[in-house]
């Protein structure tokens, strides 16, 4: 009986106030998860992604290749916004360089278009995670017209900004491309995904090329395209740029020939 009553004492006052503790937290939590729930701008981005749900299922009705495809859309893939995009910039302009920074869901559809309908272009993919990459390549066979290169990532500065690089080849920083697709690697706080400022260097005025920049809401991604725009400023290279914002946004910068691409 002494030991029970004891027990009783000991446990009473801890407990009371993890009570109180869980009954004070719980409201807050609630409330922040409604507020959350039905956020104006997070309702407004879910309906544009269910928009551009039935956009992109009604843009590959007539390419049986395409919609036998497994895609994986969303959460960390692209979006369909993303998607339709991509889609669209393959099925119309048939870019015969391709140049993808991440190994993914993108690359799944870049690839069986090679297979079926962009017979003339070739692609290269760069990852850094090799177990990803041994783990894709045994679920996904890559067209034999796309060469994966895995590349280690490095830590770069840029204005006073720790971020993340590639390691890249020399195939890769002399070459010139039609389509670059930015998609890797992992985003950082500040200049993420900062490669394709260093292959500017490689375009003059009168090349023509697209490129895409999946994630472009987020701060590291709009500083990147910040400095690839004043980049292209100074090279005279003249460009249109286009957001098409689903739950995420993905960003186009497009020379001449592309420009109908900014009207999707």
């Amino acid at each position: 009986m002494l030991i029970q009553t004891l027990s009783t004492c000991f446990f009473k006052i801890p407990v009371l106030n993890i009570i109180k503790k869980i009954k004070a937290v719980i409201p807050q939590n609630v409330k922040s998860n409604i507020r959350s729930f039905f956020s104006p701008h997070k309702n407004y981005l879910l309906l544009k992604e269910i928009e551009w749900a039935h956009v992109y299922h009604d843009s590959i009705r007539d390419k049986s290749f395409l919609k036998e495809l497994s895609l994986n859309i969303g959460r960390m893939a692209g979006n369909y916004s993303f998607f339709y995009v991509l889609n669209r910039i393959l099925n119309d302009f048939k870019p015969e360089r391709i140049l993808e920074f991440g190994l993914g869901e993108s690359s799944k559809m870049i690839s069986t278009y090679l297979n079926h309908y962009l017979t003339k272009s070739s692609h290269i993919v760069i990852e850094n995670d090799e177990e990803w990459i041994t783990f894709f390549t045994s679920k996904f066979v890559l067209s034999n017209k796309s060469e994966l290169i895995h590349a280690n990532v490095e830590e770069k500065i840029i204005k006073n900004r720790k971020t993340v690089a590639y390691k890249l080849p020399d195939k890769v920083t002399k070459e010139k491309f039609e389509f670059y697709l930015v998609d890797g690697p992992v985003g950082t706080d500040n200049y993420s995904r900062p490669d394709i400022i260093t292959l500017i260097d490689n375009l003059n005025p009168g090349d023509e090329f697209v490129i895409m920049m999946d994630d472009s809401s987020r701060k590291g991604e709009q500083q990147t395209i910040s400095l690839l725009m004043k980049k292209l400023k100074d090279k005279k290279i003249e460009v249109s740029t286009k957001d098409y914002i689903g739950l995420k946004t993905v960003t186009l910068i497009v020379t001449k020939k592309f420009k109908n691409l900014t009207t999707l």
